[in-house]
């Protein structure tokens, strides 16, 4: 079986694991605070007064349409180049049908211009191309279960990589929101126009230090989610966020800019919001149509301790 199948899955794997992490992939149906803050203030004199009214609606919506781009350094072990993504992404629970091209795809054993990728119950399916489809009895659609195939690949610096994205995985927008409402440098920097529409500019930055610091005060995440973001962040090297965001008239995030500090390098994604609230109808491939890609690595591995062997 030619390894550039499982290259193509590990090439994916690893974009969607930042992806995520960054905009808008969430574990689970876990309820937001209500802003009191927010909903009492009858005008939004303050960034702070902004962002947590911002966060409330975010995370009321569960979804929305996203294009980005992101650009992770190169000692990520990806190819150089950006990765460009655009679809419809849910948060509360996850779900996501996203069109991927980037340099990394096209790269030397990925073979592919561009791909379709689709999550829905906790699971990720990567459209592999027709090549892929022809080494696997027509089964285009490759299976993940991330960490699994991460282990199974025997490559345990890809492992660490993949497992190091997944623990930064339960961030969706609203919470980057309150990450950024953490920040003690938060402020206005003017009035823009993104993609044509009126919005106000906000930055700030917050160093993992400095959350761990931080009382929480606002109260939109609770302890446990905020002790979890800061697990997390520990876990995958995760050193702190540089934050940008564009809100418009409706109080939603129409655009994004994180750059995301780790022990790897800073990885750059540059996200743009519509369509709060769009459906999300996300379906699974057939089973007829679809190879697990964690139990192929494992039957490879297999094959090649039996051939160590003999």
């Amino acid at each position: 079986m030619n390894i550039s199948v499982w290259r193509r899955g590990g090439v994916c794997l690893t974009a969607v694991a930042v992806m995520a992490g960054v905009a808008g992939c969430q574990g689970g149906d876990t309820e937001k605070k209500s802003a009191p803050a927010a909903e009492k203030a009858p005008a939004k004199s303050s960034a702070t007064e902004v962002i947590t009214a911002a966060y409330q609606k975010t995370s009321e919506a569960k979804s929305a349409k996203v294009r980005m781009t992101m650009t992770m350094p190169e000692s990520a072990g990806m190819v150089e180049g950006d990765m460009e993504m655009s679809g419809v992404m849910g948060w509360g629970p996850t779900v996501m049908d996203m069109t991927v091209k980037g340099a990394a795809l096209s790269a030397e054993n990925a073979g592919l211009e561009n791909t379709r990728m689709i999550w829905v119950d906790n699971v990720l399916y990567v459209d592999a191309g027709a090549e892929a489809a022809k080494e696997m009895d027509g089964k285009r659609w490759m299976k993940l279960d991330m960490a699994a195939a991460a282990e199974a690949s025997g490559d345990k610096a890809l492992e660490k990589q993949m497992t190091s994205g997944l623990e930064n995985m339960n961030q969706d927008p609203a919470q980057q929101l309150a990450l950024l409402l953490d920040s003690p440098q938060l402020k206005h920097v003017g009035s823009e126009k993104v993609d044509g529409v009126p919005a106000e500019h906000y930055k700030g930055t917050l160093t993992l230090d400095e959350m761990m610091k931080s009382d929480g005060a606002l109260g939109v995440l609770d302890e446990k989610e905020r002790q979890d973001m800061i697990d997390s962040m520990k876990k995958s090297g995760m050193e702190g966020y540089d934050t940008e965001v564009w809100v418009n008239e409706d109080d939603y995030p129409v655009q994004m800019n994180i750059g995301m500090k780790t022990s790897q390098g800073l990885v750059k994604v540059s996200a743009h919001y519509s369509d709060y609230g769009a459906k999300t109808q996300v379906e699974a491939p057939s089973a007829g149509e679809t190879f697990d890609l964690a139990e192929m690595m494992a039957g490879l591995a297999d094959e090649g301790a039996g051939g160590a062997a003999s």
